[in-house]
């Protein structure tokens, strides 16, 4: 099970952490909303190999079965994997490559909250709850947990989507037509 989890997990984490490198230096170009949307949708691509994962551990390690609460357990480890993959590589781009993006991050929300027309006390606000954040950012357990709270929870539901569909009972296993959701199926025509 470890094997199979280290291996799936660092590949969606390699796959999210080049994805993260490699559209770092358009985030000025493209603009901080679409980077958002390119960000998660790399997540949710290399999240995949939860799939891949989980269904590699039924057919290998399972036989052809695995119940829905190990399919569960494996694809929500390889989703932590994945996870602490990514972090670390905000963690290295952070702190060496890109300094200025909390400094940056924090402009780009005050000409946001200017432009949108609120009140002075609002932009007040907002100002000060930004530089709140600018402040606790600052500090690594907190930078870490920010940043590990993006990816996890779009892996823990792919996790449970896979586990819904892949998971098998052992009969189920022998016949190869017999699914997640050709076992009701086949077991009402019994």
């Amino acid at each position: 099970m470890k094997r199979t989890i280290w291996k799936f997990g660092l590949y969606a984490g390699g796959v999210m952490s080049v994805l993260m490198l490699v559209s770092l230096p358009f985030e000025k170009v493209i603009g901080y909303d679409l980077a958002l949307v390119v960000g998660y949708t790399s997540m949710v691509l290399a999240f995949l190999f939860i799939f891949f994962g989980v269904r590699s551990y039924r057919d290998a390690i399972g036989q052809g079965a695995i119940g829905f609460g190990r399919a569960l357990a494996v694809g929500s480890l390889i989703a932590v994997v994945a996870s602490v993959c990514y972090t670390a590589t905000w963690e290295v781009i952070y702190y060496w490559i890109a300094p200025d993006f909390a400094a940056r991050y924090e402009a780009l929300e005050v000409n946001r909250v200017k432009t949108s027309g609120a009140s002075q006390q609002e932009i007040d606000k907002r100002v000060d709850e930004l530089k709140h954040f600018s402040e606790l950012y600052k500090n690594p357990a907190v930078n870490i947990a920010y940043t590990l709270i993006e990816p996890l929870p779009v892996g823990l539901v792919i996790a449970l989507v896979t586990a819904g569909v892949l998971r098998r009972r052992p009969a189920d296993a022998a016949d190869p037509s017999v699914g997640a959701a050709g076992t009701a199926m086949a077991a009402g025509s019994r």
